[in-house]
């Protein structure tokens, strides 16, 4: 809290009848990065805290324990992602906002899968499928926190020991996740994983964003660098093809509004409702790299990541379904979702790289959501 003296000592100043000062601009250029925390509501397994991430320019991120969820990113005045204010109405069903999601985050089909020829079953949360790590996946755990901060950025890790046979899944996996906010509005979200057993991991977060902080993202402009995507079956799993993009809805090689082709007649856009696919990102070879540009109301959000995959999710629910932040209904197509990935269903598909983790190797990967 020392770091707020001199803005005390500004408005003793002032009161005091000294010659009058920018105290708006003192302030931004005192401004140092920091980090809070407050009780932010009970849950099943005790009491979530909520930390805010304040960079130089006044912007904030705020993430809690719970989940690993970051429930606000505020840029220049404006929220730009779908979240609530309590730890009460996460606590009741919603589509994973903003949540950290393991272990494996998208499809797996039929819930099951191999490895080294011994089959493991998991919870089928999602038709015949499993979804998002399962019934009580990573978004719905405590985490263990540590923060820091410097004059550049400021960190919270997330940490928690997931055990043999949780959810169905096997070795005991210890993982964390840092959130780190930075003076020049990079989001950068660092995860990282061991197991003393053979397993499948595949880290991502599901926030929902909206950068115009209202409305839909059908006027969101989007580029994503993908030559192709994983066209699905009506289950939602992909059929292992890497289909190209030229030619059908899902080019956004070139800049292009959500709303262009969405409601286009095409029968991979028809299963959905809209875009919830996984796209093949280009000259993919593990190093941190450009992969998509998000532009509404007059700001634009980078992003980068060490994925090959990224899943584009339009909020296609329908009207009513689950609430915004305030109360109120969320839209059809109210926000837009990038989660990096490997590819849904790899495990059982030949085609795919299955992200296996052995004992005595490190999952690492990372993924950066730059506001300009």
């Amino acid at each position: 809290m020392h770091r707020f003296f001199p803005f005390l000592l500004l408005l003793l100043t002032a009161c005091c009848g000294q010659p009058a000062v920018d105290a708006t601009n003192i302030e931004k250029e005192k401004l140092m990065p920091t980090i809070g925390e407050e009780k932010f509501g009970q849950t099943p397994e005790g009491l979530a805290t909520l930390y805010t991430l304040l960079n130089d320019k006044g912007n904030t991120v705020k993430i809690t324990d719970f989940g690993g969820i970051i429930t606000s990113i505020v840029v220049d005045g404006i929220e730009v992602v779908i979240g609530f204010d309590d730890m009460e109405s996460y606590l009741e069903p919603n589509p994973y906002y903003g949540a950290l999601i393991g272990r494996y985050g998208n499809r797996i089909a039929n819930a099951r899968f191999n490895i080294d020829g011994e089959s493991y079953s998991l919870a089928a949360n999602n038709g015949d499928n499993n979804l998002h790590g399962g019934i009580k996946g990573f978004d719905k755990h405590l985490w263990q926190a540590k923060t820091a901060f410097n004059d550049q950025s400021v960190s919270l890790t997330l940490s928690r020991l997931s055990p043999d046979g949780e959810e169905g899944f096997p070795g005991n996996l210890t993982v964390s996740c840092r959130y780190e906010w930075t003076n020049d509005n990079e989001l950068k979200l660092t995860y990282q994983a061991t197991t003393d057993k053979t397993t499948i991991v595949n880290l991502t977060n599901h926030t929902y964003f909206n950068l115009a902080g209202e409305g839909t993202i059908l006027d969101h402009k989007v580029t994503i660098k993908a030559d192709r995507f994983t066209p699905v079956n009506e289950n939602m799993v992909p059929t292992g093809e890497e289909a190209p993009v030229v030619g059908t809805p899902f080019d956004f090689r070139e800049a292009k509004s959500v709303g262009q082709d969405i409601k286009k007649d095409n029968a991979q856009l028809a299963i959905p409702n809209g875009y919830d696919h996984n796209f093949v990102l280009n000259s993919y070879d593990g190093s941190l790299r450009e992969f998509a540009t998000v532009t509404a109301g007059g700001r634009t959000m980078r992003c980068f990541t060490t994925e090959p995959g990224v899943q584009l999710w339009t909020s296609n629910f329908k009207p009513g379904l689950f609430p915004g932040r305030d109360g109120s209904p969320l839209p059809v197509h109210g926000a837009l979702c990038l989660e990096t990935q490997h590819f849904p269903d790899a495990p059982n598909q030949p085609n795919f790289k299955t992200p296996l983790l052995k004992p005595g190797e490190t999952y690492r990967t990372e993924t950066v959501y730059r506001f300009e």
